[in-house]
């Protein structure tokens, strides 16, 4: 069974940052693509970073330079380092793993997902 457990929501100033991890259990997460997205209330998921098999990453406009997308192989996990954080990034943060070895922005392409972990910016 494969499972993906998030963590490193929280409560932060706009300008501040936060690192979500995503750690797998069931799948070996350096074998698919891996994805970030969130969801704000009333509004639909949307993409926000991924990470193809051999390390091509992909962001969304509204966070290219202030989001990095990595990964710990060895600890089977992905991380989603968030900089320079705005009050418009509040959500909830979902990572998902890919069906296949690359990536796509539309959540169909995603095979298995997070519980969600809730990242609120204040002004």
């Amino acid at each position: 069974q494969v499972q993906l457990v998030e963590s490193g929501g929280g409560l932060v100033q706009a300008g501040g940052s936060l690192r979500l991890s995503c750690a797998a259990s069931g799948r070996t997460l350096s074998s698919y693509g891996t994805g970030w997205f969130r969801q704000a209330p009333g509004k639909e998921r949307e993409f926000v970073a991924a990470r193809t098999r051999i390390g091509i990453t992909y962001y969304a406009d509204s966070v290219k330079g202030r989001f990095t997308s990595s990964r710990d192989n060895a600890k089977n996990t992905v991380y989603l380092q968030m900089n320079s954080l705005k009050p418009e990034d509040t959500a909830v943060y979902y990572c998902a793993s890919a069906r296949t070895a690359g990536v796509t922005t539309n959540v169909d392409g995603y095979d298995y997902w997070g519980q969600g972990t809730q990242v609120t910016v204040s002004s």
